[in-house]
């Protein structure tokens, strides 16, 4: 995996490398210390995973963001931060990051998050997850139409689509809807592909603007 650290500040960038280097599967091709010098290096790199901070001078990790996954839509970019704040979580992920963490997370994690990200999961803690499905919840009701691309879902992979806006495990909608969990894997891609959507947040994001759950219903949340 091609990683891409982007940090302003050297010390950080330093201790990120050092961590990525222990892993002989990550390979650490560039740095860029502010968003700019980010996105030229995603033109010329191309890297599986961008490792973004937020707060850089000049272009910010979330225009840096939407900027790279539109030159670049293959590569995946983590938000990683010290600040776990509502509008850098849906900025981040509004722009098309594919994950957020915080600064604080173990080497371990790290590692184990770039590879999900790279294997084309979104990774939010489930408390980021909840943020985003309760911010969606409160929005006003009001007379929505249905999205156009719901008609290229099946029955079954509407049901799924229903229950990933619940914010549900695979293992959790497995055993809602009494089927494998390896085929619900299976409907989750399809319907991120058809929807042509980047990962599962986007999906709740979608399943709550396209009408097919409505604000205030049960989240299923706890």
């Amino acid at each position: 995996m091609r990683v891409l650290i982007v940090d302003d500040d050297a010390l950080m960038r330093a201790g990120l490398r050092a961590i990525l280097s222990s892993d002989e599967s990550v390979e650490v091709v560039e740095e860029a210390e502010d968003g700019r010098a980010a996105v030229d290096r995603v033109c010329e790199l191309r890297p599986d995973v961008v490792l973004m901070d937020v707060r850089m001078p000049g272009l910010d990790g979330i225009q840096a963001t939407r900027e790279a996954v539109t030159v670049s839509p293959a590569t995946r970019v983590v938000i990683l931060t010290t600040f776990e704040d509502d509008e850098y979580i849906f900025g981040a992920l509004t722009a098309g990051a594919s994950g957020f963490l915080l600064k604080r997370t173990s080497p371990e994690e790290l590692l184990a998050a770039i590879k999900a990200v790279a294997d084309g999961d979104s990774l939010l803690s489930p408390s980021v997850t909840r943020r985003v499905i309760d911010r969606m919840a409160r929005l006003p009701a009001g007379e929505v139409v249905l999205d156009d691309r719901l008609g290229e879902l099946t029955p079954r992979e509407r049901e799924v689509l229903e229950q990933l806006a619940r914010g549900l495990s695979n293992a959790e909608i497995a055993a809602v809807l009494v089927i494998e969990e390896s085929t619900v894997k299976t409907h989750v891609k399809r319907v991120l592909m058809k929807l042509r959507l980047r990962d599962r947040v986007q999906a709740v994001i979608f399943a709550y603007e396209s009408g097919l759950t409505r604000p205030g219903r049960d989240t299923g949340i706890r």
